[in-house]
């Protein structure tokens, strides 16, 4: 992580315990940096430290259920959360956070994979920044065309009569880059990227999280038909999807993107889900493309 960083605990309104951490740029702007799911604020150590190259201040959060943030009692490794609105009582920590360090005032928000639902979300409830990113966006979960009905039916039905706290049919509760080689993976196609993501885990075992739950699987689903419903929001958008997106649906994002009267979808070629992770061809586009965003 870069040099200069700090972290807290804060309490939600519920009790729930969240880690948020920060660092201070030489700007006069702030960044918020909602992660994905599975994920924690380590993971984000090359994107905090290109953003403070260009002076911002970034701040980044540990969803409840993730990272080192409260987990489900009982299963530690399963993701879990009570309601899916539930994660807005962290982005209010979050925005508590900036404003007891003194930092910047918030300007723009980068939200990946389930932080861009999350995103999505605190944009409609009216979050005061000005520029939002999404990469890969969770705005609808991948399943395949033979699964969909199963999926439905699992998420329907399964929290009605208990199931609700049992990880999702086929789920493994370990991380997916501790059971999957570099070779075959859906996230990043630079091999040392992929190998810092397997040492983080290596190093400090309690950030990984495993498959859902499906009761975080049915809240997810509705969140996700909810927010296609809704948007757009009023914010000047850019979002980016790679062309070998695995892990989200991609045909919901061009939904969302398609009525964002001031947005805009940047299609990468061969990338895949981890888009701020890519190899460093894709993320010279990348960073351009953010550039202009936030310089506009």
């Amino acid at each position: 992580m870069p040099q200069g960083g700090q972290a807290v605990w804060r309490h939600a309104g519920d009790g729930t315990r969240i880690r948020v951490a920060w660092w201070q740029g030489s700007g006069d702007k702030t960044v918020l940096v909602f992660p994905g799911r599975t994920e924690f604020i380590e993971k984000y150590g090359e994107v905090v430290q290109t953003l403070l190259d260009r002076t911002y201040s970034v701040v980044v959060v540990d969803w409840r259920g993730q990272g080192l943030a409260d987990r489900h009692p009982t299963q530690r490794q399963m993701g879990w959360v009570q309601k899916f609105s539930d994660y807005q009582q962290d982005v209010s920590e979050v925005l508590a956070v900036v404003s007891e360090a003194g930092l910047p005032t918030p300007f723009a928000m980068i939200g990946h994979s389930m932080g861009g639902a999350i995103g999505l979300r605190a944009l409609l409830n009216g979050l005061a920044v000005e520029k939002a990113i999404f990469s890969a966006p969770m705005w609808g979960i991948l399943v395949a065309p033979h699964l969909k009905p199963m999926a439905s039916v699992v998420s329907a039905i399964g929290p009605k009569i208990g199931f609700g706290e049992k990880v999702v049919p086929s789920g493994d509760l370990r991380n997916y880059v501790q059971m999957q080689d570099f070779e075959g993976n859906l996230l990043t196609n630079d091999p040392a990227r992929y190998q810092t993501m397997q040492s983080h885990l290596a190093a400090e075992p309690e950030l990984g999280l495993g498959a859902p739950s499906i009761h975080w699987f049915a809240e997810a689903r509705r969140e996700c038909a909810a927010l296609r419903a809704e948007a757009p929001a009023r914010h000047d958008v850019l979002t980016f999807l790679g062309t070998q997106e695995g892990n989200v649906e991609a045909s919901a994002i061009h939904e969302v993107m398609g009525k964002w009267p001031n947005g805009k979808l940047v299609v990468l070629e061969d990338a895949q889900h981890e888009v701020l992770l890519e190899t460093d061809a894709t993320l010279e586009r990348v960073w351009t493309e953010i550039d202009a965003h936030l310089a506009g």
